[in-house]
Order: C-alpha cells, then structure tokens, then sequence
C-alpha cells in the first residue's frame, strides 16, 4: 500500500507569554492553528492564511533566516521544525496518509479570536502558558514542547527588538 504525504504548516502563535490552541473538533487533539499548504502557496504563507482563518489574528512569522543575496530568488522563513505525522494507520500497522508539517512560530499583537465563517467558534480557542501547556492532560507531550519553545523564542525576540 502507498502512503500518501501532505504538505501543511502549522504555527504557534503567541501573546504575552502564552500560545493559542484549540481541541481539534475533528481530530479530538488539541493543536495549534494549520492546516494544508494549497496549491500555488508557500508554507510560510498557507501557515499565516490559517492563522486568519482559525482565529482571526494577525500573525508576524518570528523569521531568523539570513538574507541571501540572490538576483533571481529570495530566502523564505525557515520554519522552525519539520515533522512527520502519521494521520491514518490502519488495524494492520501500515500507514495510508501523513502530513510533512513545517512549523513556524509567530506573535500576535492582540488574545481576540475572531474566526472565519465556517470555522470552529471562538471558544474553543484559548491561551496557554508554559505551566499550563505540562499539566493540561489534553495537551500531548509534543505540542507542550513546542508551544513552550514558541513562547521563548518569541519573547527572546522582542526583548532583543526591545533593545534595539
């Protein structure tokens, strides 16, 4: 059997010094803003687009990638990590369907979830700390770490523009 692989971008989002998250209607996890990357989109831009859609916020990328002086390119936000994620296993082990997931971390400059029409409602949005990322059951071991490492990456980076 074949396995199928997606492309999608994922992003967490944070505001003074919590991450936004929602349980996943669908899937029943609780997860960060994403989704697929369309056809004709970069990751970078597909991971904005569903931060729009799923909250409403606008969301700045935290981009530390070196610019390249390239007359016919341009460098484009590395994401922070690449996973791979087994999203259809079937009773016998093989796996039908994974998603190539790039993940970014950004801020937001406001907490008001305002979905798009078609979207699931704002309360099933919220924000979490650090603290509350561990000890929330519902949070899986990998979201924990990663919405902890986007909360200090973001507030590393403006506590550094602060500075400036």
């Amino acid at each position: 059997m074949e396995t199928t692989r997606h492309l999608t971008a994922t992003v967490y989002v944070v505001n003074d010094g919590a991450t936004a998250l929602h349980e996943h209607e669908r899937m029943g996890i609780t997860i960060p803003p994403g989704g697929h990357v369309d056809r004709g989109e970069l990751p970078h831009e597909a991971g904005l687009r569903e931060v729009r859609e799923e909250t409403g916020l606008d969301a700045t990328l935290v981009d530390d990638a070196p610019s390249v002086d390239a007359p016919a390119g341009r460098a484009l936000p590395r994401p922070r990590h690449q996973m791979l994620y087994d999203v259809n296993v079937h009773e016998d082990g093989t796996v039908g369907h994974q998603h190539v997931d790039q993940l970014f971390f950004a801020s937001a400059a406001d907490r008001a979830f305002d979905p798009a029409d078609g979207e699931e409602g704002a309360d099933s949005w919220d924000w979490y700390t650090p603290g509350e990322l561990r000890d929330d059951d519902a949070v899986a071991a990998d979201v924990a770490e990663l919405g902890t490492e986007a909360i200090e990456t973001v507030e590393a980076a403006e506590a550094a523009n602060a500075t400036r």
